[in-house]
């Protein structure tokens, strides 16, 4: 029997999403006679209690019986129960130093854990997240905070929104201008963002068409790295020599960047690439992006207009190019930022949806067999009061 609990989210500000949903939850216990479920109480979560137990879900005030424990951000120390697998987002990989005490704490309680975003198939694809609707909120938020530059339109909060279908609804409210829409990346992210860009009617262009666009109509093109960074020699683009090799690039971001209004981010950027612009960039003449959906969210990098991540209650602010400065989101001559770092909590109940089919179809599976394909081996980063190998980088800077 593996016992499985949902645990209660306690990092502050509280975040409403959850890994299952109730019907969910009852799909799993109904399909998996040798899985139980227990699901803790909790106030802050945008599915109420309530709603699991119409459901038919076991709720409880504590998981301590359950041996697999799965939640969403990162567990309070305090709240961390010794010799349990866990489940969530650790936020260590990358050495963030606010999160190594909850990785010693880990160690220290003998916690098997395994990290969400390192969830990844053979080819080193990942598995499960939340960049869709990180995707589909930051593009929403990128419309919205345009009308409010311009006082032309005045869309919901998405976090206001009951779910997707309001969400959307809204945006059949308006009327886009003939914008010229700049979105990078290709993954999950990307994809979102492009849901919004097509049901809103926008065209996707390719690159010489983008170039070239007269202007009279809303388009969108999708650039990813082999599009807006080059070898420095000028030879030709090779993917895994990028990869081993980033010093050896430079970026060619103006040629498109030059022709856009609006920017959507929704790469992944490693901190050996180059920077897509940097602030000399945003100073050039022929630098015409007014507003930076900055999804990706990397502060002080890649993007050089975001000097700092926005919040849900605040989601944006302007960076004026001469002083390099915050400024008033709408003021003359700034570019408007909008770089909410935890996007899908504003539309929880879908995104926790998403999330949970994700794991049912891709990782749950990994509990019943085995581990026969190494997923959650690939994942797991402490086991039995050590790092493990996978992650045998972090080692000296946990102990540091």
């Amino acid at each position: 029997m593996i016992r499985i609990g949902v645990i209660r989210e306690g990092k502050v500000p509280p975040d409403e999403r959850v890994p299952l949903t109730p019907n969910q939850c009852v799909s799993i216990v109904q399909e998996h006679p040798d899985i139980s479920l227990k699901v803790q109480e909790s106030a802050v979560r945008r599915i109420q209690d309530e709603e699991y137990v119409a459901a038919g879900v076991d709720m409880a005030a504590t998981v301590e019986d359950q041996e697999v424990l799965v939640g969403v951000k990162e567990v309070k120390i305090d709240d961390l129960i010794p010799n349990k697998t866990y489940l969530f987002f650790s936020h260590t990989i990358k050495l963030q130093e606010y999160n190594k005490p909850l990785l010693q704490a880990v160690l220290n309680n003998n916690v098997r854990l395994i990290d969400w975003e390192c969830l990844t198939d053979a080819s080193g694809r990942r598995l499960i997240g939340f960049g869709r609707y990180a995707g589909i909120v930051g593009t929403y938020n990128a419309f919205r905070t345009y009308g409010l530059k311009h006082k032309t339109f005045d869309l919901k909060k998405a976090t206001d929104c009951v779910d997707r279908k309001e969400l959307q609804s809204e945006l059949m409210k308006i009327k886009i201008p003939p914008l010229r829409i700049l979105l990078t990346g290709r993954g999950k992210v990307a994809k979102g963002a492009m849901e919004i860009l097509d049901e809103l009617g926008i065209e996707k262009v390719g690159k010489r068409d983008f170039i070239s666009n007269d202007g009279e109509r809303p388009v969108y093109c999708q650039i990813t790295f082999k599009d807006y960074f080059k070898h420095k020699s000028e030879s030709e683009f090779q993917t895994s020599d990028f990869y081993e090799h980033p010093e050896n690039y430079e970026s060619q971001f103006m040629k498109y960047g030059a022709h856009a209004d609006l920017l959507i981010t929704g790469h992944y950027w490693d901190s050996n690439a180059p920077f897509l612009f940097t602030r000399d960039d945003v100073r050039r003449p022929d630098f015409n992006i007014e507003l930076v959906a900055d999804i990706s969210c990397d502060i002080d990098g890649p993007v050089a207009s975001t000097i700092r991540p926005s919040t849900i209650a605040d989601p944006h602010y302007g960076y004026d190019p001469k002083t390099e400065k915050e400024v008033a989101f709408d003021g003359a001559g700034a570019v408007t930022v909008m770089a909410v770092d935890n996007l899908p909590c504003e539309l929880p109940r879908d995104a926790s949806f998403d999330f949970g089919e994700m794991f049912i179809h891709h990782v749950l599976p990994s509990f019943l067999n085995g581990d026969k394909h190494g997923i959650l081996d690939r994942a797991t980063i402490a086991q039995d009061g050590k790092i493990t190998d996978h992650y045998s980088y972090l080692r000296e800077w946990v102990n540091s």
